[in-house]
């Protein structure tokens, strides 16, 4: 079997990866060259070819060309993973079409009941709640989704659903693939954690992402949280289908049989009313029980674990017991204690999730990994930090080294307190030290992997203390 990759961002690297190692042999393609590998773990042994405009790196079963896409390879292949960024373009258009997108070719996965989590803040957490309730219950469960969380990609649910059998596949949407989501996978059941300030460079505003999301929930069972303040929208949007699926089946109903069998796009009416019927909306609240990880979010995330999984039928001892249990995912948040401080760190990289902790506790130091420089509006965590007036605000290199627009940024609204830069985990860890003396310091902001190597360096730090 052979497939194409198109765009080799996170998910496209993902797919080459998932396609290797399930024996295929791979074209991946991308318009850019400045491509960072590295992920694909390339033999040393490949051939490699530069022109004025274009690279091809060669293996035994892996063709990559970097600065145009070769129609005619991608054609003569047996299946395409289209990366969800290219969406809507000329091209994807022919590649579904074609009947030749990878969801179209493997299916398998679309006879499995299927959970999507999706929202702004709290996806990953409320997957791996919900993924350990369910095992916790005998289910075996298929779990994947947004590479950029973590998470192994779209692409390998697909070629994983067709290894083996399982009971339910869990996915994390990312906001950005609501759409692409919605054509590759059958979704019985979706759970909308929140809508907030993220990926604007995309949604342009947050009425046009909640109108996404909307669409999104359209002919399916929906779990929000009833405090949510579009709450009345996603009602109104299903009574309104409600209204249009019963002028539909009117409109049936008064058609003769032999006139069903001339117009297929009856047929499809009559599909879509059966899809929406389907759609019906659920309320969560905070889970109230016993959980290691703090905050209202993460209670707000165990609710709507607790809530899916109580529909499921699991029992209350199970939903009870796994998350009194459940441990914070890696990279977000956790709590670390060193000398009379409690250090509070986890992956916040929108204003939201940043002022979901700080409206909880007062922080004396507050330190933010920046973010890219094209993503202006994930600034907005500046001013969140400093309208909780922190004594001070260290600044260290986040998903990129932006450091700069961060301290524009702050003395531009005018924060008044202490500005630091840290710019390696040394001097990270040397301003923590200083300020461990304090009650509290929250460490956030962009930059996973940043992130991520923060907390194991303070792990070892407060193990060491014990």
């Amino acid at each position: 079997m052979r497939a194409a990759v198109i765009g080799l961002g996170v998910e496209g690297k993902k797919a080459t990866m998932a396609f290797l190692k399930n024996n295929w042999n791979v074209y991946a393609t991308d318009l850019k060259t400045d491509i960072d590998l590295e992920d694909l773990e390339l033999p040393l042994d490949n051939s490699f070819f530069i022109n004025e405009n274009a690279i091809t790196i060669s293996t035994n079963n892996l063709i990559i060309d970097l600065g145009y896409n070769d129609i005619e390879t991608i054609d003569s292949c047996d299946a395409v993973m289209l990366s969800p960024s290219m969406w809507k373009t000329e091209l994807a258009m022919d590649i579904v079409s074609s009947g030749n997108h990878i969801s179209d070719f493997l299916t398998k996965h679309k006879n499995i009941p299927t959970i999507g989590i999706t929202g702004t803040n709290g996806k990953t957490t409320t997957v791996h709640m919900l993924k350990e309730i369910l095992e916790n219950s005998g289910k075996k469960v298929l779990v994947g989704g947004n590479a950029g969380g973590g998470f192994n990609g779209y692409c390998d649910i697909i070629l994983e659903a067709e290894n083996e059998d399982y009971d339910i596949i869990l996915i994390e949407v990312c906001d950005m693939t609501l759409s692409y989501c919605d054509y590759c996978f059958d979704f019985d059941l979706i759970g909308l954690t929140n809508i907030g300030n993220d990926h604007m460079d995309v949604h342009e505003s947050l009425e046009n992402y909640k109108s996404k999301v909307i669409k999104f929930s359209n002919g399916k069972k929906t779990f929000l949280d009833k405090n949510l303040k579009y709450y009345d929208e996603f009602e109104n949007n299903l009574i309104n289908q409600e209204l249009d699926d019963n002028k539909s089946e009117k409109v049936l109903d008064e058609e003769t049989e032999s006139i069903l069998d001339e117009d297929e796009n009856l047929f499809l009416n009559d599909n879509e009313i059966e899809s929406n019927k389907n759609s019906e909306i659920f309320s969560y609240d905070e889970y109230l029980g016993e959980l290691k990880v703090f905050g209202k979010f993460n209670r707000l995330n165990a609710g709507l674990a607790s809530s899916i999984a109580t529909y499921l039928g699991v029992s209350g001892d199970v939903i009870v017991n796994t998350l009194k249990n459940f441990k914070p995912v890696e990279g977000r948040l956790k709590i670390f204690e060193l000398n009379d401080s409690k250090i509070f760190i986890g992956k916040t990289d929108n204003s939201d999730a940043v002022k979901s902790l700080l409206d909880e506790k007062y922080f004396y130091a507050a330190f933010v990994g920046t973010p890219r420089v094209n993503e202006k509006h994930r600034f907005d965590i500046l001013n969140t930090v400093a309208n909780s007036n922190p004594e001070v605000i260290v600044l260290f290199p986040g998903l990129d080294d932006t450091v700069d627009h961060g301290l524009y940024r702050l003395k531009s609204i005018g924060y008044e307190g202490r500005i630091e830069v840290a710019n390696n985990l040394d001097e990270i860890i040397g301003f923590i030290a200083e300020y461990s003396h304090e009650d509290a310091i929250f460490i956030g902001g962009n930059g996973q992997e940043k992130i991520i190597e923060i907390q194991e360096r303070l792990k070892a730090l407060s193990d060491i203390c014990d």
